[in-house]
């Protein structure tokens, strides 16, 4: 009995998850974008015929800037909520917080221009 329990627990959990994803999918003009990035990366990769480390590459730097973009959103979600008004430290813990997402999209880029740029060329 508590293992049909634990299961149904772990189901919802990921149920949760799931709608998390559309929820940020469907609020964040960023994610729509990160998707269409996302798409063009796969398909060039399938049409390039990336080895295995590269798609693990390719895969690790895509996977960085979803999930701190995601991290991102939430941050801002977060402090607009505690903090409506305009003030200094919530700029900067929201700049911050962007800046992870541009390190990570910078990283990316520069992972993609290393695998693709020698293959196209």
């Amino acid at each position: 009995m508590q293992t049909g329990r634990y299961l149904l627990q772990r189901a919802r959990s990921f149920k949760y998850a799931f709608q998390g994803i559309i929820a940020f999918l469907r609020s964040e003009p960023h994610a729509r974008i990160h998707a269409v990035a996302t798409m063009l990366v796969a398909a060039a990769g399938v049409y390039c015929g990336l080895s295995a480390n590269q798609w693990i590459s390719i895969l690790i730097v895509t996977g960085m800037v979803w999930i701190t973009e995601m991290l991102n959103t939430v941050v801002e979600k977060i402090m607009d909520h505690l903090s409506p008004e305009y003030h200094p430290r919530v700029k900067w813990i929201k700049d911050v917080a962007a800046g992870a997402v541009l390190v990570s999209a910078l990283v990316a880029a520069i992972t993609g221009a290393v695998i693709f740029i020698p293959i196209l060329c």
